[in-house]
């Protein structure tokens, strides 16, 4: 009896710890390039988990691979009078699409009249946070998604807002003059996005209603991802755009959960330009991501 309960607490180690360890080697030390970039990527994206990579690759390397997914930083300028807003009829008003993939569920919705889209908060912002739900409630909405980050501080689902929000052109988060990765719509119902631009030059551009998180994944019908993931793993997203006729795309994709690990951001990217995204913006992820 006591040779048997040897073997099976022998066992139970060897699937424990052994088996974990031959497997994370052969990750980041094995002939998997691919797998390894992913791991390192998706670790390093996260808050709590950096030691999956930490503990096997240094500083430099980890750098390495990141630097070789991530976008491209320095995109053109946005040629805003490519984009043609269409007129719309009452029957073309919003497309819910399912854009699921054998890894991920996600949703895409399509709205057609883009001044139909607005930015909007948790009503009491500031002193406590709201779902996404609450918030498209409050505001008589008939969908919506989650779009800047925000800092928990006890005030949790958004109370308080990260980086630069302005409302109806007033600023409420962020410095004037900052430099911020930000995405808004002017006055004239076109998508502004930047990875570097103070809330003063969105104002200059008509810009009413912005928000900072990024990066850019398409300007002018290019993508700015043109090797590996993306550089921020696998990861549950939230996402912007708009066509050339002016309809906005809103995408959110699920993840961290069986049936749906997350996206990469070039996942996001490649849903996008298929359904004809001509400029677009990556939101905050992770477990934010809400349609």
């Amino acid at each position: 009896m006591k040779k048997k309960i040897k073997y099976i607490l022998l066992f139970i180690l060897f699937q424990v710890i052994i088996v974990p360890v031959i497997v994370l080697s052969l990750v980041f030390y094995g002939p998997f390039k691919h797998i390894r970039e992913m791991a390192v990527t998706t670790a390093m994206t996260t808050m709590t988990h950096q030691y999956f990579a930490t503990a096997f690759l240094d500083e430099e390397e980890i750098n390495d691979v990141i630097q070789r997914n991530r976008p491209v930083e320095d995109i053109a300028d946005q040629e805003l009078d490519d984009i043609k807003i269409a007129e719309t009829t009452s029957d073309e008003g919003i497309e819910l699409i399912d854009v699921s993939s054998s890894t991920f569920k996600g949703k895409l919705l399509i709205v057609h009249d883009p001044s139909r889209v607005k930015l909007a908060t948790a009503p009491q912002l500031g002193k406590v946070g709201a779902t996404t739900s609450k918030i498209v409630a409050a505001n008589n909405a008939i969908g919506g998604i989650n779009a800047g980050g925000f800092q928990d501080d006890a005030l949790g689902t958004g109370g308080k807002p990260e980086g630069l929000l302005m409302l109806n052109g007033e600023l409420l988060s962020g410095y004037k003059y900052n430099y911020y990765s930000a995405v808004g719509i002017d006055e004239n119902n076109k998508l502004v996005v930047s990875n570097s631009i103070t809330p003063n030059t969105l104002a200059s551009k008509g810009v009413k209603d912005a928000v900072s998180f990024g990066p850019v994944i398409v300007i002018n019908g290019k993508p700015t991802i043109y090797g590996g993931d993306g550089g921020y793993g696998i990861h549950p997203r939230s996402a912007i755009g708009q066509r050339k006729d002016g309809a906005i795309l809103m995408l959110v994709i699920d993840g961290r959960q069986v049936g749906s690990v997350g996206a990469t951001m070039k996942n996001v990217q490649d849903i996008l330009l298929q359904y004809g995204a001509y400029n677009a913006f990556n939101l905050d992820g992770g477990a934010s991501s809400t349609l």
